[in-house]
């Protein structure tokens, strides 16, 4: 199967299926010298591992990291990173009742199409547990870029919206609840809606944010390979991802040139960042900031009809242990694809220049 490798220099391949013995990964590209903090790595992926809280997914998981090369003395050497996280919790019977069938909006039926076979054990390889192997190889290139500051939060769930702007929210909010939204107001009320959408077997959808800081001009490469479009790839990447703004988004086709275009202060920088942090896809030294959509959990815990592998429709139901809103564990997730996007740039930068 193609598709499991993500950057150019510094490039993530991951490995691995939910209900499988590990997941993991190997990160090739990744400077020598590098002092690595394996209890950061790890603190990242306690904030995405399952049951953490009562709004997310109960399986029980340490998502415990091994790093098996690539570092020596606390430091990388520069050789490629391998590392892997291994299942322990794993309910392979809570999947036997759609061994045959095929669960709405799920990968089940394009992956038994495309492949004529398929691991229906949590998904297999479209399971969001995928992304663990993500946040690791993210937190190596956050380490990678100590100056630069990446933090994503909850903005919304459902219609329950922030109307504050990024510049006026207090980050250090954002784990002091179990949503991640750094508003204690807005996210009591969003806590709240997710745990009555989780009692009546639903799920429900919601959009992170996130703002990139100190982000040095220069970040991008022309024509196809522009920095918000590889930031827009990363996010598309992401389970259960419907949609990627940044900057002014789509409210800026309601704006004029005139007020859209944000003007120059004499250092070069600007008075306004309605370009997002962005501007001919390169970095402009200003906030990059975006906004990732994502669609309610595909497995809900009531009946359905769908359809066999032999055509017949059946009555199901979804059981299991799953998000009822699974945008408190991505926001991890998110920071480290743009960790992953950010460093790699930020190497591919290196030989534009003498």
């Amino acid at each position: 199967m193609a598709g499991n490798s993500f950057g150019t220099l510094f490039r993530l391949t991951t490995f691995g299926e939910s209900h499988g013995r590990a997941l993991g990964g190997i990160v090739d590209g990744c400077p020598a010298g590098i002092t690595l903090d394996v209890e950061a790595i790890q603190k990242e992926l306690n904030r995405r591992k399952p049951g953490q809280s009562a709004i997310v997914t109960q399986r029980k998981e340490p998502d415990t990291v091994e790093i098996y090369s690539g570092l020596f003395e606390g430091k990388t050497t520069g050789t490629p990173i391998g590392f892997a996280i291994h299942n322990t919790n794993q309910k392979s019977k809570d999947y036997s009742h759609i061994k045959d069938s095929y669960r709405p909006s799920h990968a089940d039926y394009v992956y038994d199409k495309k492949y004529g076979f398929r691991d229906y054990r949590g998904g297999g390889r479209s399971s969001a547990r995928e992304t663990a192997s993500r946040v690791v190889a993210g937190a190596i290139a956050k380490q990678m870029l100590s100056e630069i500051k990446i933090t994503a939060y909850v903005s919304q769930v459902g219609d329950l919206k922030m109307d504050k702007n990024y510049a006026e929210l207090d980050f250090n909010e954002i784990e002091n609840n179990p949503v991640r939204c750094p508003d204690p107001k807005m996210a009591a009320e969003m806590e709240r809606y997710i745990k009555s959408i989780k009692k009546e077997g639903d799920t429900i959808g919601g959009v992170i944010s996130c703002v990139a800081q100190n982000v040095p001009i220069g970040l991008g490469e022309p024509v196809f390979d522009k920095l918000h479009a590889e930031l827009g790839k990363a996010m598309l990447s992401i389970n259960a991802v419907k949609g990627f703004e940044y900057g002014s988004g789509f409210a800026g086709v309601r704006m004029k040139g005139s007020a859209h275009n944000d003007q120059y202060n004499a250092d070069g920088s600007t008075k306004t960042n309605l370009s997002g942090g962005v501007q001919g896809g390169i970095s402009n030294g200003m906030d990059i900031y975006f906004n990732v959509a994502f669609k309610p959990v595909a497995t809900v815990l009531q009946g359905y009809e769908t359809i066999t592998k032999d055509g017949e429709m059946v009555q199901t139901q979804g059981k299991g242990r799953h998000d009822p809103c699974v945008v408190p564990r991505a926001v991890p997730i998110v920071e480290a694809m743009t960790a992953l996007v950010l460093a790699d740039y930020s190497l591919l930068a290196r030989t534009n220049r003498i």
